[in-house]
């Protein structure tokens, strides 16, 4: 699976759809920023290299609970069941397909046709495609009787899944996903480019042309599936519970817009050509169980077809307030929880890291601060929030605050990490609060939160609060990597008097491992002149004493 070429996920594309404008009928006529909220990817994520592509971590039901849904796949189920059936062989065609005698009972078998009467075709097609996936994931064996016969007898597999054996079940879920999601793609190269690639046969008669465009389409259509089940992958990781469902709409966006860019008319044509090629795809996919897919509804075209002609017959556009049922005749797709699982498998056979929300949980104090400071995907709050389940609080306080002390790279992160323990925590850490209100590190820390409980503590004193101050800023220029965007609000906020020479004649003298870096980034940063150029010189000044330190 290609990873995707975002450092971040877009958030707004995870509201629900708003109201419709006015317009035609397919998606190609709408604002799709004011229907959907949805941006897209950045400009320049084709210059990004693979090692920057960020997986955001996501959190899987248990193990048990994702077995019982690869099970209540039909596809798979009846797959498992034939294969069961089969014992202690059966005889197959030279194919190994069912003989035509046993394809009415096979279809009975797994509940796709009634116990008497006629086999209605669809369900014996069903049922060869149930089986053909049993021979695909090994749950039988092919093989010839000394007599001849062309037979198939079950594997222990098929035992072993049926009955519930997790890692059994999931790898063979895993890998019927993974012939599913080839065989999608398969098809969509070869709807798409079977006539051209017919024309180009007739002008080259080895026909090497028409194969090489039938497989760069198939390889197109698996990269930009592979590229929605990883955008899908990173809404539903930061999708608040019940709102994972994506209008396929805004999926297309996703991958088509610029972010922060206003999709033009060649772009809206595109998004609406991406939506119609994803669309059976994901259909496929959702035999699976990896998404959930509402497809287009198909009178779409034909109602665009008689606007196009001008029949008078032909229906309204869409009214100016549009409702969630009109957008969801769009296509809606949701990640399931059992997609979320193999998606993350393919990402990690590729190499990439694709975390679990507790994961760091699983450790100490230390070693959660410390991964929280020095991982780029992670959920800080999420991942606390575990941590701190499995602890008593006032334990958990005093843990995080002696795993906060430190000078060096990562202290600043560590202390502000920790400081969103303690607020999750409330007033359950107070006592440990109260143990460091005197720590030169912790100790503005501890007593700006005590007295935001209203505990009578002192403020602390005027080092202290300097050097707090110094430390903050640090923390989240660390773990921003200097995002301007988020440092000019607390730049904007420093207790700046109207003497800044005064101000800064204190700052650049804390004893702090970033005060240099802290009053760059003010001079840098702040809109006041007078302050800008009073921080550079702080910065000066500061630089100056640590080279003679």
């Amino acid at each position: 699976m290609a990873g995707r070429r975002r450092t971040t996920p877009d958030h707004s594309a995870q509201s629900g759809p708003q109201a419709a404008p006015a317009g035609s009928l397919l998606p190609a006529d709408y604002d799709l920023a004011e229907l959907y909220g949805a941006g897209g990817r950045d400009e320049d994520d084709e210059d990004l290299d693979d090692t920057a592509v960020l997986v955001p971590p996501i959190e899987l039901p248990s193990e048990q609970e994702l077995t019982a849904a690869a099970l209540a796949v039909p596809l798979l189920a009846h797959a498992l069941k034939l294969a069961r059936w089969s014992a202690p062989h059966r005889v197959v065609d030279e194919f190994g397909d069912l003989v035509e005698a046993d394809r009415g009972p096979a279809a009975r078998l797994v509940g796709l046709a009634p116990e008497e009467g006629d086999v209605p075709e669809e369900a014996v097609v069903e049922a060869l495609r149930a089986w053909s996936l049993a021979c695909d994931l090994d749950l039988v064996e092919l093989g010839t009787t000394r007599a001849g016969e062309h037979v198939a007898v079950p594997m222990e597999e098929a035992a072993d899944a049926e009955g519930g054996d997790p890692a059994v079940v999931l790898d063979l879920w895993l890998t019927a996903a993974g012939i599913v999601r080839e065989l999608a793609v398969e098809a969509d190269s070869l709807d798409l480019d079977g006539e051209s690639a017919e024309g180009a046969g007739e002008e080259d008669d080895d026909g090497e042309r028409g194969l090489a465009e039938v497989e760069e389409a198939g390889e197109a259509a698996a990269e930009i599936l592979d590229e929605a089940l990883q955008v899908l992958y990173e809404l539903t990781a930061f999708a608040e519970p019940g709102e994972e469902t994506v209008p396929l709409g805004v999926l297309a966006a996703l991958l088509v817009v610029p972010d922060g860019e206003e999709p033009d008319e060649a772009m809206l044509g595109e998004i609406t050509d991406l939506m119609v090629m994803l669309d059976p795809m994901l259909a496929d996919l959702a035999e699976l169980g990896v998404v959930e897919h509402r497809p287009i509804d198909p009178d779409l075209f034909e109602e665009e077809d008689a606007e196009d002609t001008g029949d008078a017959a032909a229906p309204a556009a869409v009214p100016d307030t549009g409702t969630e049922e009109d957008t969801g005749r769009f296509g809606l797709v949701r990640l399931t929880p059992l997609g979320q699982y193999g998606v993350r498998e393919w990402l990690l056979a590729d190499g990439y890291d694709a975390p679990l929300i507790g994961d760091l949980a699983r450790g100490d104090a230390a070693a959660l601060l410390r991964g929280l400071a020095e991982s780029a995907n992670v959920i800080p709050d999420r991942e606390i929030t575990v941590w701190l389940a499995l602890r008593e609080p006032a334990d958990a306080a005093r843990d995080l605050l002696d795993a906060a002390r430190g000078r060096d790279a990562y202290g600043p992160v560590r202390r502000m990490h920790c400081e969103l323990g303690l607020s999750l925590l409330g007033a359950a850490a107070d006592p440990a609060l109260i143990e460091v209100v005197d720590d030169p590190e912790l100790g503005g820390l501890a007593r700006e939160t005590l007295r935001g409980h209203g505990a009578d503590v002192a403020a602390p004193e005027r080092p202290v609060a300097l050097w707090r101050t110094v430390d903050g800023i640090a923390a989240v220029l660390l773990a921003t990597r200097g995002d301007a965007a988020q440092l000019r609000p607390l730049v904007a906020d420093l207790p700046v008097t109207d003497n800044p020479a005064s101000y800064f004649g204190e700052l650049w003298r804390v004893p702090h491992p970033f005060t240099v870096q802290v009053l760059e980034t003010v001079g840098e940063l702040h809109l006041d002149r007078q302050v800008a150029k009073e921080a550079r010189k702080a910065a000066f000044k500061a630089r100056s004493q640590q080279g003679q330190g």
